[in-house]
């Protein structure tokens, strides 16, 4: 829709009343592919897993950065 102003916009857009509208979204609606629930739970579990490799990670990227800074500011004094 590049390179089209309002009104030629308007009129390349499909009009549909909203039994049509209602229908199209049901039969788009029956083509999803849900997961299974072994699936949802694996996903769930790898997800619990990466966050906490990720906070252990972050945790001691900052604990490291902390004793640095720590280190330098006493070398101040």
């Amino acid at each position: 829709m590049l390179g089209l102003n309002e009104g030629e916009r308007a009129k390349s857009v499909a009009r549909v009343n909203p039994g049509e509208f209602l229908r199209q979204v049901r039969a788009e609606s029956a083509k999803i592919v849900w997961p299974t629930r072994r699936e949802t739970m694996m996903t769930a579990v790898m997800v619990v897993i990466m966050t906490s490799l990720l906070a252990i990670f972050f945790f001691g990227v900052d604990t490291a950065f902390s004793s640095i800074v720590q280190a330098l500011l006493g070398l101040l004094s």
